[in-house]
């Protein structure tokens, strides 16, 4: 086999293919010893353009195709480029790659397309015999030999002219064959132009797509900016309405401010008078449990003399006469009747005292809750409260005693104390029962006192305690 790793071209062409008369072997020898080199010897027609892939076989003689080479070389290109003039070139096998048997073969040049293109004569690979060296013939077979060589030289003419005449149709089919692979060679050119506009056809084809979608996604875009903007003007039509009603209505508002900062000028010197007011009728309470206090201390004397009287009425009945005994009886009578009506005028003072500072604690929860609906009506409602008026004797919320004072003459919805809303639905028991919750009333005199003040309550109650 070869000594190079490349395969050589070969094809499947018939014999009849094939063009023998292109590669002219010289110096063919009949056998070749084993063991040794040898030297391939052959002539370059100018029929034939070499080329760097044509290879000069060994094949054995029978060989169909010339896939059934036994060994190869690679043919040398000749130094001279010449293609008009033979050229003679040769090449040499060694002997480890050349048959070990005594079969038949010859050297083959074959192109790079796979195309033999001369064939030389069978040889063998054999030892040297004494036969070979010696040949004696007799006149009779050198008749036959030069008439065998005359018909070989005649069939040789005739050969020659079958070559020239295949020579010029293989130079004419060479032309056809250039023009043919020209003219393939335009049509791979074409074809691949034509791959390359189906490529670019493609590709125009995507982008106008994509185009034509990206075109409907910018009308869809457009018709619903469109429609926004309809909207937006509506929305700001209305919005020009609302704002026109609202400046009118804010000229309103601030008409209705303007009254009502006349009314809390009004209202604040109204205010000042209650308060005013209220000083008095506090005063007024003080004096109340003044007197309240002095009936106890004429109490107290009037008990220490019913006490006094009656342990004198014990030592006059040991001591003092009868008749003066009854006269003292008597005096302590009268004395016993007079305090009986000292006690009912105090208890009536008492019972009085208790009803005015009740009544007293129920008008100030009531002027305090006229002045937390007073404050929330100047910022959030149109009606005014109803201001009471001095009543009778001077006093702020006038005699207690004179008319009934009930709860439903004032709208009550707010703590004055803690500021917590009832609702309009609500029981006015349940906001009393709220407000007294933070008021501390006094168990002796009935004085009520405010949780927040629970030091002066404490203080009031131990003022009892030293009485």
């Amino acid at each position: 086999m070869d000594e190079t790793s490349d395969e050589p071209p070969t094809s499947a062409v018939l014999l009849d293919n094939c063009h023998f008369s292109q590669v002219i072997f010289n110096n063919v020898d009949k056998f070749y010893v084993p063991g040794g080199d040898i030297t391939c010897y052959y002539t370059l027609t100018q029929n034939i353009v070499p080329r760097g892939k044509d290879w000069v076989g060994i094949f054995r003689v029978g060989w169909k195709t010339t896939r059934e080479y036994y060994t190869f070389m690679w043919a040398p290109l000749p130094s001279d480029a010449r293609s008009d003039t033979a050229v003679k070139q040769q090449i040499q096998f060694k002997a480890y790659y050349l048959p070990k048997d005594d079969e038949y073969y010859q050297f083959c040049y074959v192109d790079q397309d796979g195309v033999v293109r001369g064939a030389s004569v069978p040889f063998q690979f054999r030892a040297e015999t004494e036969d070979d060296i010696l040949v004696v013939t007799t006149q009779g077979e050198v008749e036959e030999i030069e008439l065998q060589n005359k018909n070989l030289q005649k069939e040789n003419e005739e050969l020659k002219a079958s070559c020239a005449s295949l020579k010029k149709q293989n130079i004419d089919l060479q032309k056809e064959l250039n023009k043919m692979q020209e003219l393939q060679n335009s049509l791979e050119s074409l074809r691949s132009n034509t791959e390359k506009l189906e490529l670019e056809l493609n590709s125009l084809k995507k982008e106008n797509k994509q185009l034509k979608e990206l075109d409907d996604c910018r009308e869809a875009e457009l018709h619903q900016l469109k429609e926004q903007i309809q909207n937006v003007t509506s929305d700001k039509d209305r919005l020009e309405t609302r704002l026109k009603t609202a400046m009118d209505h804010m000229d309103q508002l601030q008409s209705q401010v303007l009254n009502y900062e006349k009314e809390m000028e009004n209202l604040s010197l109204m205010d000042r008078d209650k308060t005013e007011q209220l000083e008095s009728l506090k005063e007024e309470n003080r004096q109340l449990r003044a007197i309240g206090t002095q009936q106890k201390e004429e109490n107290k004397e009037l008990e220490c003399c019913v006490e006094y009287l009656k342990g004198s009425k014990a030592e006059l009945a040991f001591s003092v006469p009868p008749q003066q005994n009854q006269d003292l009886m008597k005096e302590l009578e009268e004395q016993k009747r007079l305090f009986q009506i000292l006690q009912a005028k105090k208890n009536e003072a008492n019972e009085e005292n208790q009803m005015r500072t009740w009544h007293n604690s129920l008008a100030f929860l009531l002027h305090l809750a006229q002045a937390e609906e007073v404050s929330s009506f100047s910022v959030a409602s149109q009606a005014q409260a109803p201001i009471p008026s001095p009543a009778v004797g001077g006093l702020l919320f006038g005699n207690p005693y004179y008319g009934e004072i009930t709860w439903h003459s004032v709208s009550i919805r707010k703590c004055p104390m803690c500021d917590e809303v009832f609702p309009e639905d609500s029981e006015t028991s349940q906001y009393e029962a709220h407000v007294q919750s933070h008021l501390l009333e006094c168990p002796l005199c009935n004085e009520a006192f405010e949780k927040s003040n629970k030091q002066v309550f404490d203080d009031h109650i131990f003022c009892h305690r030293l009485e």
